[in-house]
């Protein structure tokens, strides 16, 4: 992923006079990313894309740091996020440096008032809680639990929730999100030994024109600044669309997992990549099956990478007290593992029912005000033995 896909109308040629019945031609836009060198789309709208009727800077919403540095093994607990009405009000970053942005949300709506894009990264949302209709210029994308959904930097979207308790883990990268590049070959195609192939993933569909004339607000955030802007005609005017730049959904539980005799190393759980970071599923699987196997991971140094995880569901057999939505943050720089009784109790076991999303950074991450909010008292310490 991503791969050539098309929705609604589009003319035979690209750059050429794409007529509308109703008059005049359609507005094609280049939508890309990396300067022309990245994906795109060429999307073909009843109006210019470019008719603003006002700007203003709303609010900066750059993330308050609590701890620059830190080499000291972190949790939190998700779940005492208080959900708040709005969408946007409810994200709240935890962990920040140059190359992602992490944080949770708690929304009960997004509010059909304004459209948001964010402007500096691509977003990965994880839905733990919750199910609705991503909608945007491309189509929509109907989503549950346990789906991934990318939205590449600059779509515009909303979101129309079907519940009202929703709870979501996302990913703010300012590198493009893609599927490992040892899972495909030169033309893209994902290979046989890759943990899920194109079929899983599900793109945009029941593209919907709208061709409205009014006032419509789009907050764009960029450079941590969030800023309303007015356009004239409706965002998702678009008749048609070709290209590799879309937003796509994919479910945790479409993870083929990939086993061994022995206790395969993390990299096996691989989904996603950016510069300078991975992001790994870990689901239900069968455990090892060398007969003196431990399936419990064995004690790791962390040099080159920081580790942090999101526990979503089922018992996490290398750690002990784990809730649901709890966030678990292991520094680059010193050794972690199984805690006390872990190692033991996984012998003999035959599978697990865990489910997790890994993110590992390559650089160290900064730990937001709104982080400490959450924290678990002395983590760290959950390794002695009394």
């Amino acid at each position: 992923m991503p791969r050539y896909y098309s929705l609604g109308k589009i003319p035979p040629k690209r750059h050429t006079v794409f007529e509308n019945p109703n008059g005049g031609i359609y507005q094609e836009e280049l939508f890309g990313t990396v300067g022309f060198a990245g994906m795109s789309s060429l999307i073909y709208h009843i109006n210019p894309p470019t008719v603003v009727t006002e700007i203003k800077e709303v609010k900066n919403v750059t993330p308050k740091v609590a701890i620059k540095k830190n080499m000291k093994a972190l949790s939190f607990k998700g779940f005492s996020l208080n959900a708040e009405k709005d969408y946007l009000d409810s994200r709240k970053t935890l962990f920040v440096n140059n190359d992602l942005h992490i944080g949770l949300a708690a929304p009960k709506e997004f509010s059909s008032t304004y459209f948001y894009k964010n402007a500096d990264a691509d977003e990965l949302l994880f839905v733990h809680i919750g199910s609705g209709t991503l909608k945007t210029m491309y189509g929509n994308i109907d989503f549950k639990y346990g789906d991934y959904l990318i939205i590449p930097r600059g779509t515009l979207y909303q979101i129309d929730f079907k519940t009202e308790e929703n709870r979501l883990l996302y990913i703010e990268s300012f590198s493009p999100i893609v599927t490992p590049n040892r899972y495909r070959n030169n033309f893209g195609q994902l290979l046989e030994h890759a943990p899920f192939c194109e079929r899983d993933f599900r793109l945009p569909t029941n593209l919907q024109t709208h061709n409205e004339k009014g006032a419509f607000k789009v907050l764009a955030k960029k450079q941590g600044i969030l800023w309303e802007y007015t356009y004239k005609n409706h965002p998702f005017d678009v008749v048609g669309w070709d290209g590799f730049n879309y937003p796509y959904a994919f479910s945790i539980h479409d993870f083929e997992p990939i086993t061994g005799r022995i206790h395969m190393p993390p990299p096996i759980h691989q989904t996603w990549e950016a510069a300078n970071f991975v992001v790994c599923s870990f689901v239900p699987r069968m455990y090892d099956y060398h007969p003196k196997s431990i399936p419990a991971p064995y004690h790791h140094s962390n040099i080159d990478s920081e580790e942090i995880l999101y526990y979503v569901d089922g018992d996490f057999m290398s750690r002990n007290n784990i809730e649901k939505g709890q966030l678990t943050l292991h520094p680059g720089g010193i050794p972690h593992g199984p805690h006390p009784g872990a190692i033991e109790r996984s012998i003999g076991k035959k599978s697990t029912e865990e489910l997790a999303v890994m993110i590992d950074p390559f650089n160290p991450v900064m730990i937001t005000e709104e982080a400490m909010n959450l924290q678990v008292d002395d983590y760290y310490k959950s390794w002695i033995i009394e």
